[in-house]
């Protein structure tokens, strides 16, 4: 059984910062597989914000570059995203993601339960 667990989210105002953390249990070994956050806002689609690949390489959506900042402890197990200078259209609730794979190309795909983001004037 794979559980991934998101914690410190919550409240800030614009231009502060916030740590999420997404904390893998049970089978799931980070360190070899993809991982990523991914946000969804009221009313909107849930979309990538921000990943590691398994060979280590790291994407961001545009709006967050220079912003976030994702991270792997692989001896933890634990994927966090470094967010600063956030602004109100940060909000959204924060998925953890982990593609756990068993073949070159397949993969089991986790998430999280999620944990809210909101981002005050």
């Amino acid at each position: 059984q794979v559980q991934l667990v998101e914690s410190g989210g919550g409240l800030v105002q614009a231009g502060g910062s916030l740590t999420l953390s997404c904390a893998a249990s049970g089978s799931a070994i980070l360190s070899r597989n993809a991982v990523g956050w991914y946000r969804q806002a009221p009313g909107k689609q849930r979309e990538l914000v921000a990943g590691v690949s398994r060979d280590g390489s790291t994407n961001y959506a545009d709006s967050v570059k220079g912003r976030f900042t994702i991270s792997r402890d692989n001896a933890k197990n634990m994927v966090y995203l470094q967010m600063n200078s956030l602004k109100p259209e940060d909000t959204a609730v924060y998925y953890c993601n982990a593609r756990l794979y068993y073949t070159d190309s397949n993969y089991y795909n986790y998430w999280g339960q999620g944990t809210p983001v909101t981002v005050s004037s």
